[in-house]
């Protein structure tokens, strides 16, 4: 593929005439990604959202069905003639099985009928902003081997409130050390846009369906390859909180154990020893998931609260090894790193970010959040 330029700057053609970044912009073709499923509660507010998109290239929806069976596609219908008189053209299509196939199937379908260079996906209960497509493609231009995301703003006000201060206020850096906490994506699913060399590359999502996590997966193989990750640092979306989301069917123990598994296999794997900051639920858990050979570089667990360390040791009683895993249990501050933090993040009023600060560590080299 022929290389861009940035936003902004000039090139000339092959007629030695000089383009400017608009008609550039015009050039490059963009796919909003949108599975539905029984959306008609929410798809009239996101299809006027994408409908008010002020960016001034050609704009696509993309829609797959997944066998909805509310009037869904009659909302979709009544906007067809609005949005292609504004240039965004239409294009659906779907089933009607007995059962739906799931989101990973969903938005494979939407990406492979559509034909933009560029995808943005949006899901059906949210809202994006007028901004949105714009800004996420002058960031996808700047950095083309990354994903792109943004911040949000939650519906209803308040909801999910330690989720979305985490989404908001990661750094840079933190979007790629922060990748094994609960919260999942460090660019959250909802917000992401991306070349679709890159989707071609990556993907496409798992078709497991129905409590299969494939933004996560998506996520990680991402980084596998060595994929970069930005967030557009302005809110870009509305990203609806309800108890018909897809993200419900996710149990904690499938997350739980993908996290491991890409803990071990991207730093534990790389650290000859490591101490578990935490000899609480939490950290004895992650203790007892590791590999036999991952529980063997574990030099202790260390923590604040006084009567555990007292306790002096944690024995791991329902090992089949011989003898019993025992670990000391030791004072944060006499603990050698690195170090694997299993208490939450934003709940401790500052103490664990004051107590970390104190040993003057620097988070991904000598720690990393798995919380």
């Amino acid at each position: 593929m022929e290389a861009q330029p940035r936003v902004g700057e000039e090139q000339t053609g092959d007629s030695g005439t000089q383009r400017s970044s608009v008609d550039v912009v015009r050039a490059r073709w963009e796919s909003i990604i949108m599975p539905v499923y029984n959306a008609f509660s929410w798809l009239d507010q996101c299809l006027q959202g994408i409908y008010q998109q002020d960016f001034s290239g050609s704009m696509e929806l993309s829609v797959f069905d997944d066998a909805s069976t509310d009037d869904s596609m009659a909302v979709l219908e009544a906007w067809r003639d609005r949005l292609e008189a504004r240039g965004v053209a239409v294009v659906v299509s779907g089933h009607k099985s007995a059962r739906p196939m799931g989101v990973g199937h969903s938005k494979n379908q939407a990406v492979a009928q559509s034909s933009g260079e560029f995808l943005c996906f949006q899901d059906s209960d949210d809202i994006m902003l007028p901004q949105r497509v714009r800004l996420q493609f002058e960031s996808s231009l700047l950095h083309p081997n990354s994903l792109i995301g943004s911040r949000i703003s939650r519906l209803p006000q308040g909801s999910t409130e330690r989720y979305t201060r985490w989404i908001n206020s990661l750094t840079p850096d933190q979007l790629q050390t922060q990748a094994f906490t609960s919260h999942g994506p460090t660019v959250v699913m909802p917000t992401w846009f991306c070349s679709r060399k890159l989707f071609q590359k990556v993907g496409p999502f798992n078709e497991g369906g129905k409590g299969v996590p494939e933004d996560l997966l998506f996520f990680y193989q991402h980084l596998r390859q060595g994929g970069s990750l930005v967030r557009v640092n302005e809110c870009l979306l509305v990203y609806r909180y309800h108890e018909e989301a897809a993200t419900h069917s996710v149990t904690e123990e499938t997350m739980w154990k993908l996290r491991l598994d890409f803990l071990q296999e991207r730093v534990l794997s790389q650290w000859e020893h490591f101490t578990i900051w935490s000899a609480g639920k939490q950290g004895r858990k992650l203790f007892r998931s590791l590999s036999p050979s991952t529980q063997r570089k574990v030099r202790a667990f260390c923590d604040v609260d006084v009567k555990k360390i007292k306790r002096g040791f944690y024995t791991y009683e329902e090992s089949q090894e011989r003898p019993k895993p025992r670990v000391p249990v030791l004072d944060f501050r006499e603990a050698c790193g690195p170090f694997i933090i299993c208490v939450k993040l934003d709940m401790t009023g500052g103490e664990l970010e004051e107590n970390l600060s104190s040993l003057h560590l620097k988070e991904g080299i000598d720690y990393y959040h798995f919380s």
